[in-house]
């Protein structure tokens, strides 16, 4: 065998011990998370039907910003710095208003979202192993969408956008969107909201799955639809088995902040 066949022969087997270890942690947490008995799963306190009825008006909202992407898909992509400064605002809003709405149906929002339990590093180290963990397996998930379903990788939105920013000011704006307003506000919205009130009726595994589905779905990015059901589904793991939404928030950071340095630096990291 020749040097380059080894290489590649012992790349493989890295590879798929990387899968293997992903989903042996994964399931573990998974394991554990089921081993629990009632008492440990936290506040009583439940999501009812005003609930429902706020999610299904979030969703309608999502789902027609949806549909002006799928819409607006082949149009050239023009970055404006008021457009940027819009989707921060709105983002902000929607996560303080749908606080201050639990917060008025008496819910403990601190409590519930698990804000107090761990410390910082405890829940930047968490976060990180965690995502590590994920990443073989998003990267399967890619690999699977692209053999079987034809589909090329493509730019995610957040590469399109830093890659089509003219000014510094816009890149600016977009690393404070990607590192920071998108990871509080999607974990509060998916993970702690959708899913809860789903697991509420349906169980964690169906709110596992629908919440996922979500997440990926409004990204609005068919190569991309595969690796982010699976990072969705890391993500409610972790803030489940951690009962913190603070650990997925970590994850959810540390994963943008990966994307815009291999962005930033494309020569020295791999896709």
């Amino acid at each position: 065998m020749s040097l380059d066949g080894l290489l590649t022969a012992l790349g493989a087997i890295a590879n798929t011990l990387f899968v293997l270890a992903g989903f042996y942690i994964y399931l573990s947490l998974i394991r554990q998370i089921g081993a629990r008995s009632p008492a440990e799963v936290g506040p009583t306190k439940q999501f009812g039907f005003p609930e429902v009825v706020c999610a299904v008006a979030l969703l309608t909202w999502f789902l027609l910003n949806l549909v002006a992407s799928i819409l607006t898909a082949n149009r050239p992509m023009q970055i404006e710095t008021g457009d940027l400064v819009l989707n921060a605002s709105v983002s902000i809003g929607l996560l303080l208003f749908l606080a201050a709405f639990l917060r008025f149906r008496g819910f403990d929002v601190n409590s519930l979202a698990g804000f107090s339990k761990p410390g910082f590093g405890r829940i930047l180290s968490t976060g990180l192993v965690l995502l590590l963990a994920a990443y073989p397996l998003i990267a399967l998930a890619d690999a699977l969408i692209q053999r079987f379903a034809g589909i090329g990788p493509g730019k995610q939105e957040i590469v399109e956008l830093f890659s089509n920013s003219q000014t510094l000011d816009q890149r600016i704006m977009i690393i404070f969107l990607a590192v920071a307003i998108a990871p509080i506000a999607e974990e509060f919205i998916f993970r702690f909201f959708f899913y809860g009130l789903i697991k509420r009726y349906l169980g964690r595994a169906t709110g596992l799955i629908v919440n996922s589905l979500l997440f990926a779905a409004v990204h609005a990015h068919l190569p991309s639809f595969g690796p982010l059901f699976v990072l969705g589904g890391c993500f409610t793991i972790a803030y489940e088995w951690s009962g913190s939404i603070l650990v997925s928030m970590a994850m959810h950071a540390l994963f943008n902040s990966a994307t815009l340095v291999a962005l930033a630096f494309p020569q020295a990291i791999p896709p």
